[in-house]
């Protein structure tokens, strides 16, 4: 599962239990990437704020599946294999059209976003591409191409959250080995309008 000594749900307890109680899905299930801060629970109770509210809150105005997709191609760029098997039957199940669904996936893959993507999307994926493999050479011309894109301000850093997280995410999983065996892909916590709430069902 990982490179270091994790703590399944049936060996929990005390405040682990407690954290997991919260995020597990069917049959007490808990994703390794949260299974792998079980020796520090505190930084589950960080990670998992972070995660419920960049993706899953509310809040957002930019649709979902292209929140998704942007962790997805970024997960591409960064070699994290589990990240984008996660998000990518996450974002499959939200797109909803199989045939789209794949195709996308497709381009993403390729690093080829152009081929199903165009305008302000596109645009925001290029963005995401930057600041995951060069941040520091950001400027502000990118965030006012984002603009003139007609992305408002709070749309911009809803996109430039989602970034940061799955790089966040990706060093995480990439960098202590953690893989899928044993997960049920494809759950979030999806009650958006509670953000306390972050069960996977």
């Amino acid at each position: 599962m990982a490179w270091i000594k994790t703590i399944p749900y049936d060996q929990s307890e005390g405040q682990l239990r407690r954290i997991y109680d919260r995020v597990k899905g069917p049959d007490n299930n808990v994703d390794n990437i949260l299974q792998v801060h079980s020796l520090r629970p505190h930084t589950l109770t960080g990670h998992m704020a972070l995660y419920k509210n960049v993706l899953h809150h509310a809040n957002n105005t930019l649709p979902k599946w292209f929140l998704e997709a942007i962790g997805v191609y970024v997960s591409i760029l960064n070699g994290c294999r589990y990240c984008v098997t996660h998000h990518a039957t996450g974002m499959g199940k939200l797109i909803n059209d199989e045939k789209r669904y794949v195709s996308i996936l497709d381009a993403l893959e390729a690093m080829r976003p152009e081929k199903m993507f165009a305008g302000p999307e596109l645009l925001a994926l290029n963005y995401a591409s930057k600041l995951t493999l060069a941040p520091g050479t950001i400027q502000q011309d990118d965030i006012e191409a984002l603009h003139h894109a007609g992305y408002s301000d709070g749309e911009i850093l809803e996109i430039n959250q989602v970034v940061s997280y799955f790089n966040y995410a990706n060093r995480t999983v990439t960098g202590v080995g953690v893989d899928t065996q044993g997960d049920i892909l494809g759950l979030s916590p999806n009650r958006s309008n509670d953000p306390d709430n972050w069960s996977h069902r």
